[in-house]
């Protein structure tokens, strides 16, 4: 193989023409690890906050980042013995602990790898690593949310929120989401029992009237701003509160207390056993992909353009990167960006 590889290279931090397309070398491969040819990546919330520099105490520049991969094993370690030669896996590279998935190929610990979904395309794939794993976090081992329960998924539209829901229901839940009115039937064909227009009403009163006046067992933040504060009072007593968004300043939580609320902040970290439960449910039929637009590897920048302005183009879902150009015109969402 070759000893060097293209990637998508953060040469400083700021908007989307901070990326450059680069010749860097391959990661050489440890006893434990296995090198991918990465067939397919997406943009994530993250990539954009990491570029903007949110976290440059964590990034060293110039850096390749980059969380979801899906592709085939080109190579393994001495000691792994769970995968071979020519395997089909997806995961999340190691978040600030190494090279991302903006790159041809990718050596990654073989514990974060799973096997990938055999009714999945490697963009389909790439498209629920760090965010299926995300919502499978929030709702099983942090709200521990149950059959028969209320959950209310704020931004069900978006690329979190239509995993969320089909997650949500899939564990047997009530799923109410907040969306704009032209999604409505959208978020309705994922599973979604009741869908709130936040434009044209407030949410809190919405819930309340859509439950009788009890309110929601779990509270699924993926927005920021207020929710916090307002979420709470959408909760029925001892409810659950999870947020994937950071906290910009401080807020009065005094409604979660009066409801005896808990609050739970999610910044996942990946693993095999969340990618083996979420395959499940992909192979099962009770989850599956959104692909909202996608774009060859040279065009990350672009990429982020629409992820950050996502709303105002009416964007579901996912944005996915092609890193091969395997896909060709599956996706229109790739010649629309054009």
């Amino acid at each position: 193989m070759s000893k060097t590889m293209k990637a998508i290279v953060l040469t400083r931090f700021g908007g989307p023409d901070a990326f450059e397309l680069r010749e860097v070398p391959v990661p050489s491969v440890g006893p434990h690890q296995m090198r991918v040819r990465v067939h397919a990546t997406a943009v994530n919330p993250l990539d954009c906050q990491i570029r903007r520099g949110d976290y440059t105490d964590y990034v060293r520049l110039p850096a390749i980042i980059g969380h979801d991969i899906s592709g085939v094993i080109e190579e393994v370690g001495s000691d792994v013995i769970e995968f071979g030669i020519g395997d089909e896996v997806y995961y999340t590279p190691k978040i600030f602990g190494g090279t991302g998935s903006y790159a041809e190929q990718n050596v990654v610990d073989v514990d974060l790898a799973g096997r990938k979904p055999r009714n999945l395309s490697h963009i389909e794939a790439a498209s629920l690593t760090l965010v299926g794993g995300t919502v499978w976090e929030a709702f099983v081992q942090r709200a521990q949310l149950k059959v028969g329960e209320t959950v209310l998924i704020h931004g069900g539209a978006g690329g979190v929120g239509t995993i969320a829901i089909q997650v949500a229901k899939a564990i047997g839940a009530r799923v109410i989401t907040t969306a704009l009115a032209r999604d409505h039937d959208f978020v309705h064909s994922l599973g979604a029992d009741e869908a709130i227009d936040f434009m044209a009403e407030d949410y809190v009163k919405a819930v309340l009237r859509q439950t009788g006046g009890e309110g929601v067992n779990v509270v699924f933040d993926t927005i920021g701003g207020d929710t916090l504060t307002r979420s709470p009072l959408t909760l029925a007593a001892f409810g659950r509160v999870v947020s994937l968004v950071d906290i910009a300043q401080p807020q009065n939580l005094i409604e979660a207390w009066s409801k005896n609320a808990a609050y739970h902040f999610v910044f996942t970290r990946q693993n095999r056993g969340k990618l083996d439960a979420l395959t499940n449910l992909i192979e099962r039929g009770l989850v599956k992909p959104v692909i909202g637009a996608a774009f060859p590897l040279e065009r990350m920048g672009e990429a982020h353009v629409l992820l950050e302005n996502g709303r105002t183009h009416g964007l579901r879902g996912k944005v996915v990167i092609d890193v091969w150009g395997e896909a060709g015109a599956l996706y229109p969402g790739q010649r629309a960006a054009a």
